[in-house]
């Protein structure tokens, strides 16, 4: 794909942003249905994609690189933990945790498949499905503690959560000569498409909330963006240039990485009744400032 094919479809889901930003404005996309098609999106439309990313011929190679692609995930994220608690060392305690959160997790959801999908096709999908099951090991393990002392972390959620049951219902359908029903595949299809527009236009809406004040209040969250959109992705280039990583595979880890934080900080946080304001504002003004670094 040439440069000016991955602008036009950078500036797509830029568009597509825009709408979600206007609906929001508006009125018309209040914060119930804002929360609904979050929960459209990580219980149904998201699975289905990476269940359609699956349906591609098996081959000895895919699955190759795939289970490097799930290697490379785990030393990234296991070296992330580390390398944050050096970045984050002189931060309070609880912006600490929270930092060190949204710099190792990416918004792999919410915009990593869509704009993979969209820039480099289903193919690049397949391989972010691998590369989520890393994702979501450290996450539910080791990521919730830095948001909360007193949770212990639970294995049990790393394998149940939605994209990861779809991430082993796609290797299942990828490694067996297992097909779904055509009405069904169709339709799997067809919703897991729905995907980017329906993400985009959340990540819009909850662009819209943020008050120019909280942009210029804590200096925190620009080292922060600094750290998500620059710094790690070059990192990761680096190294994986150093040992003469697969191009193809090597460009699917620095995009995930180059996304804003991970919008599940304040989702969690939340909903462990604490105040998310903080991990919201992070969120935010990271994915504000990847308008521009993407």
């Amino acid at each position: 794909m040439s440069n000016i094919e991955i602008i036009n479809q950078v500036l797509t889901l830029f568009f597509m942003m825009l709408m979600g930003y206007y609906g929001a404005k508006k009125g018309f996309i209040n914060k119930t249905a804002e929360k609904g098609m979050s929960e459209l999106l990580l219980n149904i439309t998201l699975p289905f994609l990476i269940v359609t990313s699956f349906n591609i011929d098996y081959s000895e190679e895919l699955l190759g690189n795939a289970l490097k692609i799930l290697i490379y995930s785990i030393v990234i994220h296991g070296s992330l933990l580390l390398v944050t608690k050096l970045l984050y060392i002189k931060n309070k305690s609880e912006k600490q945790g929270i930092l060190r959160f949204v710099t190792t997790f990416s918004n792999v959801g919410f915009m990593g498949y869509p704009i993979l999908n969209s820039v480099l096709g289903p193919i690049a999908v397949f391989y972010a499905a691998m590369f989520n099951m890393g994702f979501n090991l450290f996450l539910w393990t080791i990521g919730v503690r830095l948001l909360d002392n007193n949770e212990k972390g639970s294995f049990k959620k790393a394998i149940t959560n939605p994209s990861m049951i779809a991430v082993l219902a796609g290797i299942i359908l990828f490694i067996t000569p297992l097909d779904l029903p055509l009405p069904i595949k169709e339709g799997v299809k067809h919703l897991g498409n729905t995907t980017t527009p329906i993400s985009m236009i959340i990540i819009g809406s909850m662009l819209s909330k943020v008050k120019m004040k909280d942009l210029f209040s804590d200096l925190s969250l620009y080292y922060g963006s600094f750290n998500i959109l620059i710094l790690v992705p070059f990192i990761v280039l680096f190294i994986m240039k150093t040992f003469r990583i697969d191009k193809s595979l090597m460009e699917i880890c620095v995009i995930i990485e180059a996304m804003p934080g991970a919008t599940l900080a304040p989702i969690i946080i939340n909903g462990y009744g604490k105040d998310a304001s903080y991990a919201s504002k992070a969120v935010f003004i990271s994915t504000l400032i990847s308008m521009i670094t993407i």
